[in-house]
């Protein structure tokens, strides 16, 4: 088939065909936000403005991130190569930044503001300027005492306490335990010192309760229970001010879901938290009662000065004042900058200047919204916003100086030696400025806007019965598509490069390819058939954030905040602090009407009766293609989230590498051909993860035979003349990329989708949910999905009706198991494979037999199979090491390197996983 090339003439076309330009206009911005800002942008199509750009490319915009947004800071940048910022503090003289850091080279860096530079690393790496125990590092803080002589970093069970020398630097590590209660770590958040810097009061996050720790000494003295989650922590008037992201504790009758062992009140339809509070405890009289103040839903920073207190309310978009002197909340200030969508923007940091100007950043919008503000009585006045790094996360004023840690920095684009990039090349920055005048602010506002896709009728619905045309991807949320059926098919973590990069026609480097045409021969043949997306992108590092970008069009700042060390979370699909309160996209599915299915994806439970091993499995799908019986094996699965729970399919696995994809795709097979589809099926075929009995090169075979074979059940179907599949990893954290990290494998699948092109405008997985909303009616759930431009492009309105045949795999599926499965080894036919493309596993060479045993051992160590499997366990370095070497023969060193490594010699070995912490 011959493959052509569509960037500029599909870029014109679309704009005509489906947007049209508008005027200036000018908008009234409602909600306690009133400013007159000029806009200009399309009518239905947000961020389409990216055109065929790529990530990292820096135009006048500025640089493209992973995320649908433009990124080009105000003031001067100071990019850090050491990780993600998770939390920072400036020393009371104002001279110095420490911040905490995660998936990087460090756990904690010192910055000297005058010069923007890091002037010491302290970790657990052999190249930090001071080694630690400890690489986690909590939600909040680094906290410095009142007169700036010490330090400390708040971790999974306590503290790490620094003496800070005269130049800034920190020495001499003491760690300050929090003993766990029962099963429940500390898991501290904020801290903060006394006056007279005697005592450090902590927010035990994990233990629901505030403790009073001697600073001298690191004894616990006091301790009060407050509410869930404690996070954010002030001192005023001799009262602490505690803000509780869990809300409440939970009242009989209450609907709750749990997290990290506490009840936490819930919605019983989306199971996302409905309370949050603030707990105010009088430590001049510890034994006074601890009152509550209700706020905003997720309250994380508090921030106090001149009689009140600031609670950024971040899943509720607003910031609560607090009068210390009535302990009530005297005002609320709306953080929604976007009249077109009131939640998503996530407020979560607070400061407020000599001049008087609040200022609260914008994890989300990558900004910083500015107030006037005079008094806790007085309304603040909205000016405007000034445009940050990727999800800005600390603000604090140095005198005229504003000073913005920024959590992500400039994406994924840390100096690498391999010649491309991963996920986990993560950086952060810092950004400094003087704050401007009220004419500058509201310039750069204009430029947030833009930088996020914020245009006015991005989302347009419906009125009445309507009669438009049907469209493959309606203009009008509510008008009729021609797609009645939905499938978004969820895999794991492989870049394009991976497996892509060996098509001549697209944007590939076959250097960094692993997986290519001869394991997976069915995603090149529907690359070949239904389009090829060279330039399609995966927003998540990892699964815990990839899943919820799919599933909430958002990694709420829950899960954000928690990766120094995962340790009250990691997958949030149970866990109710990890939950927007907008709902998911199967909910707001069942909200217009539509039917939904859900195999696998977002499910937290899964229980197999015993025998259900992988070799077992696999011969139970080939008794299962053979005879049509019902599996040997039933599996029994369920969420916490009811709402899912009430259209999950009974027995369909979750995560677990022990079953093989192709069993998965029998139990489906079976349910559709009596049950038939519904309008949106949702799936999770994740064996492309690898890590499981298999070798790497099968099990991604596996997978690719099964996705295969369910395209072809479909497209053989009733259903295929209306239907629409999307096949996407949920990120693609396990490989490298010439282009970026992020960069995926997508594929759009139907008769209404192109076919036969190469397609390189930008999309991700916002423009992909976004059209998955579009053609069902689903509102969108909040402002990034809001602002996102379906991919009207990769659609045609004439359809294509030919089926897909699915190829048969061409290396065995069996392939590096230990003992072949009861029913026989597989064994494709010769015919199946390449004669050019050479084997995917041989024997282990000779002279690598005691690595191989080495890396074995470290691989048994991985929970990657059985029933406390976990995504991401093992550290990314490390597995992906290990995956490289299993698909190259144990010959071939890993991009940029010149030898083949033992596990401890990995470099980035010594950086905590996601699960594991350390």
């Amino acid at each position: 088939m011959q493959v052509t090339r569509q960037r500029r003439v599909n870029e014109k076309a679309q704009v005509n065909l489906f947007g049209r330009r508008v005027g200036r206009r000018t908008l009234l911005v409602t909600a306690g936000i009133a400013v007159a800002l000029g806009v200009t942008g399309t009518a239905v199509a947000s961020t389409y403005q990216f055109g065929t750009q790529q990530v990292a490319q820096v135009t006048a915009n500025g640089q493209v991130i992973s995320s649908d947004q433009y990124i080009k800071p105000y003031g001067s940048r100071t990019v850090l190569n050491d990780g993600k910022i998770m939390s920072s503090a400036v020393s009371p003289d104002g001279t110095h930044l420490a911040a905490s850091v995660a998936d990087g080279d460090a756990s904690l860096v010192v910055m000297d503001l005058a010069t923007g530079q890091v002037k010491q690393k302290v970790g657990t790496n052999a190249a930090d300027d001071l080694r630690i125990k400890n690489g986690s590092v909590g939600q909040e803080g680094p906290t410095y005492s009142p007169d700036g002589k010490q330090l400390w970093l708040g971790q999974a069970d306590g503290y790490t306490k620094f003496t800070v020398g005269a130049d800034g630097t920190l020495s001499n590590p003491v760690t300050v335990s929090i003993p766990a209660d029962g099963t429940k770590r500390a898991l501290v958040g904020a801290a903060v010192f006394s006056a007279d810097g005697s005592t450090v009061y902590s927010a035990v996050n994990g233990q629901n309760r505030v403790v009073a720790i001697d600073a001298a000494t690191g004894t616990v003295k006091q301790s009060w229970a407050v509410g869930n989650a404690p996070r954010g922590l002030a001192l005023a008037g001799g009262k602490l001010y505690v803000s509780n992201e869990g809300g409440r504790p939970a009242k009989p009758g209450d609907t709750t879901i749990n997290s990290y062992g506490t009840d936490v009140v819930a919605n019983p339809h989306t199971g996302a938290s409905t309370t949050g509070t603030v707990s105010v405890v009088n430590v001049a009289d510890p034994s006074a009662s601890v009152g509550t103040i209700d706020v905003g839903l997720h309250p994380t920073a508090v921030y106090a000065t001149k009689g009140a207190v600031f609670v950024t309310n971040t899943a509720d978009n607003n910031v609560s004042v607090i009068s210390t002197a009535k302990d009530k909340v005297v005002q609320t200030i709306s953080t929604q900058p976007w009249p077109e969508a009131s939640v998503g923007y996530e407020p979560n940091a607070v400061t407020l200047t000599d001049d008087g100007h609040l200022l609260v950043t914008l994890g989300r919008a990558n900004a910083v919204a500015v107030y006037r503000y005079k008094s806790p009585q007085e309304p603040a006045s909205y000016i405007g916003l000034l445009p940050t790094d990727y999800f800005p996360s600390g603000v604090a004023a140095v005198g005229k100086k504003v000073v913005v840690s920024n959590t992500r920095g400039i994406d994924a684009r840390r100096p690498s030696a391999t010649g491309g990039h991963g996920t986990h090349d993560t950086t952060s920055s810092l950004t400094q400025f003087t704050l401007p005048d009220d004419r500058t602010i509201r310039s750069q506002t204009a430029r947030v806007f833009k930088q996020n896709g914020w245009t006015p009728g991005s989302v347009t619905t419906a009125k009445g019965t309507s009669h438009a045309r049907p469209l493959p991807v309606p203009v009008r949320l509510g008008d009729p598509s021609t797609i009645k059926h939905v499938f978004l098919l969820v895999k794991e973590n492989r870049t394009y490069d991976q497996v892509l990069g060996d098509l001549p026609q697209g944007d590939g480097n076959s250097t960094f390819t692993q997986f290519g045409e001869n394991v997976t021969p069915n995603q090149h043949a529907l690359a070949e058939q239904f389009g090829l997306y060279d330039n399609f992108y995966d927003i998540g590092t990892n699964s815990a954030e990839g899943h919820n970008w799919l599933m909430q069009s958002d990694n709420p700042e829950y899960t954000e905040s928690s990766a120094g060390e995962y340790a009250r979370s990691y997958d949030t699909e149970n866990d109710v602090l990890g939950h927007q309160k907008t709902g998911f996209i199967w909910s707001g599915a069942q909200a217009v009407g539509k039917s939904v299915k859900d195999y696998g994806e977002f499910q937290s439970v899964e229980s197999k009766p015993a025998g259900a091993t992988w070799p077992n499995l696999y011969c139970d799908a080939k008794n299962m293609a053979a005879t049509g019986q019902r599996t040997a094996y039933p599996m029994q699965t369920g969420s916490a989230i009811p709402s899912l729970n009430k259209v999950s399919v009974p027995g369909f696995p979750l995560f677990d590498l022990d079953v093989p994809d192709v069993y998965k795709y029998q139990i489906w097979k079976q349910e559709f051909e009596k049950n038939g589809p519904a309008n949106l099926n949702m799936f999770w075929f994740s064996n492309d993860h690898t890590g499981g009995p298999p070798s790497p090169a099968a099990e991604v075979a596996d997978n690719d035979l099964a996705v295969g074979k369910m395209v072809d059940e479909i497209s053989h179907s009733k259903y295929w003349k209306d239907s629409a599949i999307f096949v996407v990893e949920d990120d693609s954290q396990a490989g490298i990329d010439h282009v970026d990290g992020h960069r995926a494998p997508v594929q759009v699948i139907s008769p209404w989708a192109q076919h036969g092109k190469v397609d390189s405008h930008y999309y991700s997985q916002m423009t992909m949910i976004r059209t998955v909303e579009q053609i069902l009616g689903i509102h969108p759930m909040n402002q990034k999905d809001s602002a996102a431009t379906p991919m009207y492009g990769a659609f045609t309105r004439k359809p294509d009706n030919t089926p897909f045949t699915a190829q048969p795999n061409r290396i065995s599926l069996t392939d590096g198991l230990s003992t072949p499965p009861p029913c026989g080894a597989d064994t494709p036919a010769p015919q199946n494979r390449k004669a050019a493309l050479a084997p995917t596993t041989a024997k282990v060479p000779a002279d690598k037999q005691t690595l191989v045993a080495q890396w074995k051992e470290w691989e048994s160590h991985q929970r990657l199979t059985g029933p406390h499997a976990v995504p991401d366990f093992a550290n990314p370095a490390q597995m992906n090491h290990l995956t490289w070497y299993q698909t190259h023969n144990w010959a071939k060193p890993y991009p940029g390197e010149s030898k083949i490594y033992a596990p401890k010699d990995v470099p980035g070995a010594y950086i905590p996983s996601s699960e594991s912490d350390g």
